[in-house]
């Protein structure tokens, strides 16, 4: 029969909770129990395999139907290692799906797999830990793709577009430059956000390599992706993923996955859709799917099994991978009630998870946006953040524009927007908000409510919009100290620091500004730029070094940036500079003042009179330990640089430049 997907008039509020914390299946050598929640269903079907795609089943089993919408069936004996579907009716039969609610699947997700979690530990699990974070702004975000890490033949790494090749260590490029998870630990970030790991549509898992894609068209949001894994047919894939959680332990490193809880690969096909028609979905007034994410559907996130769902999915992945983090895709379709609720939930585990998204949707929602999680309702979640798009397109041009200059690139109407970064999108009253592009007011109420970044993987990477959209002329010379000065805008101001996998030795996408299914040659990182751009490698790596030393540079409260954070009250075009006075989130430094000139020319720049001043960076080299000063009242800062002074106290022995 053609079956109507339009839901108008359906009361969803109607449908029965399950608050029980025993859907999917459970596993025992004596006997396995599958329970999911189907209310609508009027017979529920489980069909068992041998293996994880062909074939017959050995045993079809009828469900029975349970309280509050669930439906249960106990099969005794020893099933691990055997694969299920589940198929519902619901005045017809729907499709055969693993369920909502599958940890283990077989081959591009279509079967479910029964299996005994203890023989998914690697050796000496029990002991892993999360990694500590007394503060979210102490973290150093770097986000990644699995496959991009080491598909390219430059990275050194054995098991390549795999999560094995996290656990490689010595791996070298051809130029005998540290790669992988040793470059990681060199580079000195504290995080590893990787996109999304949960098992998605569109690789061929049979065929890993004839196919690419972000990872953004979930199909199981409970079981890992099958492509990174050295066998797609069995638990490798959650075996080895813990593997690589495990070993970015090891080496200080947090694990923050990428979650797209707003909308699924499928939407009328979808296992939520297969089970319970409609329910995961907003609909408009006429009764049709709904798509603010842009990708056909968005999830319902404001009802209550779906709030449910969200919040044991996460709760199972941040308990049973022992992770760091969560990152959501398009925050802003999620409604702010289900959002504070993963908060608390994730608190009964640990308070240092970081917890940040979108703070956007892709297009329109029937859910109105005052209850939505994005970035002008921020200030209502808690311990949450989300993403700086004004310092970002101010820092190098908005990203709908393709020849649209930002600070780095020599626009000289963007200080507003850079100030309103080095805040971290806090109030500050020396910030003109009718001159930042896109927020005419502060969102963030503290500073951890913040993500400061210049490029992610959306979009063109920070080296092919500075080099080939808004500055086709400039020199490569020049593009190198723009990606530089945009690397130090983010690793200098408050909040929480991200950067792009690759942004600190000039990655390139071949300017594709889209590489969500594009090949390996576009999306891999090309180890041997390491050695290439080894000058920006440096000053990234001295940068993050100097965050981690210096506590001025993430202070905590917003109420502290005010207190400590001074802007200059003249204004010079193309030059964005501030002070941190009287050892700022007791900072042993007494008063750093940083400057950023987006010129392409020297500027002078006036100084305070009778303040020694001890040179920390200038041009292009970082150096804490400096014994270079300045004394006199007038500077001149290099175009396109940063330069940071602190106050010291001056030895009559000491010329500036002198050491």
């Amino acid at each position: 029969m053609i079956r109507d997907w339009r839901f108008n008039g359906v009361d969803f509020s109607t449908y029965p909770y399950y608050g029980g914390d025993d859907l999917g299946v459970t596993w025992s050598k004596e006997k396995t129990l599958i329970r999911i929640w189907a209310p609508t269903a009027t017979a529920v079907e489980l069909n068992i395999y041998k293996q994880g795609q062909g074939g017959s089943p050995i045993r079809i089993d009828q469900f029975e139907k349970s309280e509050c919408g669930a439906w249960t069936i106990q099969l005794n004996g020893d099933l691990n290692g055997y694969y299920y579907t589940i198929k519902v009716n619901d005045g017809s039969w729907l499709n055969e799906t693993p369920g909502v609610d599958a940890r283990a699947v077989g081959i591009n997700g279509k079967r479910g797999l029964i299996f005994n979690p203890e023989e998914t530990n690697p050796e000496g699990w029990k002991d892993d830990q999360r990694i500590k974070c007394d503060h979210a702004s102490d973290a150093i975000i770097y986000e990644l793709h699995v496959r991009d890490f080491s598909i390219d033949p430059s990275s050194g790494m054995k098991n390549k577009g795999k999560y094995l090749a996290f656990t490689e260590t010595g791996t070298l490029s051809p130029e005998g430059l540290k790669t992988g998870i040793d470059h990681l630990k060199e580079l000195g970030i504290t995080h590893v956000h990787l996109l999304p790991v949960a098992d998605f549509l569109t690789v061929d898992e049979q065929v890993p390599d004839k196919s690419y894609n972000w990872g953004y068209d979930p199909l199981n949001f409970n079981a890992p992706e099958g492509s990174y894994a050295t066998d797609s047919n069995s638990t490798a894939r959650i075996l080895e993923l813990k593997m690589l959680v495990q070993s970015l332990h090891q080496e200080g490193i947090g694990v923050i996955f990428d979650v797209v809880y707003n909308h699924t690969a499928y939407t009328r096909r979808s296992y939520f859709n297969q089970t319970v028609p409609g329910y995961y979905y907003r609909q408009r007034t006429n009764g049709t799917f709904s798509n603010a994410s842009g990708c056909g559907n968005e999830v319902a996130t404001e009802r209550n099994m779906v709030r449910k769902y969200i919040i044991d999915s996460l709760y199972y992945w941040a308990t049973e991978f022992h992770l760091d983090g969560f990152r959501f895709d398009l925050m802003g379709i999620y409604d702010l009630d289900t959002m504070n609720q993963i908060r608390v939930r994730m608190d009964t585990i640990s308070p240092t998870i970081l917890l940040y998204g979108e703070g956007w949707a892709a297009d329109k929602s029937p859910m109105n946006e005052a209850w939505r999680a994005v970035n002008t309702n921020v200030s209502r979640l808690f311990r949450i953040a989300a993403f700086n798009d004004d310092f970002r397109d101010g820092i190098k041009g908005t990203l709908s524009e393709k020849n649209s200059k930002g600070f780095v690139s020599g626009q000289v109407t963007q200080e507003e927007n850079i100030k309103f970064g080095i805040a971290a999108a806090c109030f500050h009253p020396q910030i003109e908000y009718d001159y930042v592009e896109h927020s005419k007011s502060p969102w963030a109420a503290e500073p951890w409510q913040c993500i400061n970044y210049n490029s992610c993987h959306d979009n063109q990477t920070l080296y092919d919009k500075l080099s080939s959209s808004c500055c086709p002329k400039a020199s490569e010379e020049e593009v190198k100290r723009m990606v530089m000065m945009a690397g130090a805008l983010v690793l200098t101001s408050q909040g929480i620091p991200f950067l792009h996998a690759g942004e600190e030795m000039a990655r390139t996408k071949l300017g594709d500004h889209n590489s969500y299914k594009s090949p390996d040659r576009i999306n891999r990182i090309d180890w041997t730029r390491k050695s290439e751009y080894n000058e920006i490698f440096r000053y990234y790596q001295a940068l993050i070094a100097l965050r981690k030393t210096h506590p001025a540079f993430h202070m905590n409260w917003a109420s502290l940036i005010r207190k400590h954070l001074i802007f200059p009250s003249d204004y010079q075009p193309g030059v964005a500079s501030y002070s941190l006075v009287n050892h700022a989130n007791d900072d042993p430094w007494k008063t750093i003042l940083v400057v950023f000139n987006g010129n392409r020319n020297e500027v002078a720049f006036k100084l305070q009179p009778q303040i020694h001043w001890r040179i920390i960076a200038l041009d292009t080299s970082i150096n804490p330990d400096s014994t270079d000063y300045i004394y006199g009242d007038e500077i001149q800062v290099p175009g396109i640089s940063m330069l940071m002074l602190v106050e010291d106290y001056f030895s009559p022995s000491m010329q500036f430049g002198e050491g």
